[in-house]
């Protein structure tokens, strides 16, 4: 029997094609969805890595009860279009935007900085950051296309030198080498404007290996005496089931921790340009650049970090960094910290006048779309952000001046908490199925203030 899901996921298809198709079953669908309030802003796709196109992750938000979804891809915009529409058709609320790597190394006289030799928010670099640009207006893409174009390149070009890494390693564990072409680029997005990461090289890795020992216990066990690896116990036992359905994530986490550290090469300068090129290039064309909050590490709330230090200890230091660098928001996830660091984190944004954003990252078959944690009375305020963020993103695409950040925003006076409330409140009346045309109509009276 066909399954009518495939060709919204498949990634051989044009968006297009998967569009078509989401659209057919959207017509076919019977059941009522029961809406849960919930958003999420920061879901990859293929375009980054990703089991999920554009349009099977906007299904799977909404089917999961989510209002609201935005993809984030790393170095790349390509799933932008297609995220938008796919939204309208289910009638949630859509959203874009990036997620690159930054340098923080340098001061304003271009000598070593304060922060080049700390780890910050990136657990593999120092001096290096993680950021993202939200609300990006739907004329700006092909401009924001463009500006990620020679990063994607730079990030090829040291992916092909890890893979030559890989390559002595397997040949010393007595496998095969992987062809960078075939293996990894072929199976990335890149020749449609997607990234290349070092998720697509540890899935080569992790298919060579199931190729060669299968899935089971042999696999584990051949971690060990391949490549002296000690996979967690957790992990063992996930790796054990041959009908695990996610065995391919399991095994790239795996990887990722425990033999990713010996095949990484550290980005050059021109892979992470110094993050004020990118805010100043994001509020050039009226997008939100947003600096991405991690947070000491102690016991991880979701197991998937090692205990480490990162910003918390210099928090204040780093926000006075921010506001010199052009940030005007903070993204962060509260499943991945404490309580008590993100009203913290929420004390130091009010006070530096900077939007919070939120969005859980969803990059495995693992995950769930759902995020309970934005419902709880201290986070219940990123829904509003969430509806102000969608409302920005429309309108400053009808007019640059309506963005929430603009001068020349007719509530450019107004306290950001203001604006972030009626941009909410207009997030909220568009119509979702055709919020283009809602939009034209609310810039219209938002001219008229």
């Amino acid at each position: 029997m066909n399954d009518p899901i495939l060709p919204v996921n498949d990634p051989r298809l044009p968006g297009e094609a998967r569009l078509a198709a989401l659209t057919d079953l959207e017509g076919k669908k019977t059941e009522k969805i029961t809406k849960t309030g919930e958003i999420n802003n920061h879901i990859h796709t293929i375009y980054s890595f990703s089991p999920y196109t554009p349009c099977m992750a906007a299904l799977k938000a909404r089917d999961a009860g989510l209002e609201a979804a935005g993809s984030v891809d790393h170095d790349s915009i390509a799933a932008a279009e297609e995220m938008l529409a796919a939204c309208a058709v289910l009638g949630i609320g859509g959203c874009v935007g990036f997620e690159v790597r930054v340098s923080f190394k340098t001061g304003p006289d271009g000598k070593p900085g304060p922060f080049a030799d700390r780890k910050i928010n990136n657990p593999d670099s120092a001096g290096l950051v993680y950021m993202t640009v939200q609300g990006i207006p739907r004329p700006a893409l092909p401009l924001v296309s463009s500006f990620l174009k020679p990063l994607r390149e730079e990030r090829v070009l040291r992916t092909r030198v890890m893979t030559a890494s890989v390559n002595d390693l397997f040949r010393e564990a007595g496998l095969s080498p992987l062809d960078f072409e075939e293996d990894i680029w072929n199976r990335s997005k890149a020749a449609e404007g997607g990234g290349v990461t070092e998720r697509h090289l540890l899935a080569a890795m992790a298919e060579k290996l199931i190729q060669t020992d299968g899935k089971g216990p042999a696999l584990a066990e051949k971690l060990k005496t391949r490549f002296g690896l000690e996979p967690s116990p957790q992990i063992v036992g996930l790796l054990g089931e041959r009908d695990n359905p996610h065995y391919l994530f399991d095994l790239i986490g795996a990887l990722k921790s425990a033999l990713l550290p010996r095949i990484f090469i550290q980005p050059n300068e021109k892979e992470c340009i110094p993050a004020e090129r990118v805010t100043e290039f994001a509020r050039s064309i009226g997008a939100i650049p947003a600096y991405a909050y991690l947070g000491d590490v102690g016991e991880s709330p979701t197991g998937d970090k090692r205990a480490e230090k990162f910003e918390d200890d210099y928090i204040e230091e780093l926000f006075d960094e921010l506001a010199r660098r052009g940030y005007q928001a903070v993204t962060y996830m509260p499943p991945r910290n404490t309580r008590e660091q993100l009203l913290r984190l929420q004390r130091f944004c009010r006070e530096r006048g900077l939007m919070e954003i939120s969005g859980v990252d969803i990059n495995s078959s693992r995950q769930s779309f759902n995020c309970p944690e934005v419902l709880y009375p201290e986070f219940r305020h990123l829904t509003d952000t969430t509806w102000a963020l969608i409302a920005h993103e429309r309108l400053v695409s009808v007019r640059p001046e309506l963005g929430l950040f603009s001068p020349a925003n007719p509530l450019a006076e107004k306290p950001l908490g203001e604006r972030l409330a009626r941009y909410a409140a207009e997030g909220r009346s568009l119509d979702l199925l055709r919020p283009e045309e809602s939009a034209v109509k609310i810039a219209e009276q938002l001219m008229g203030c």
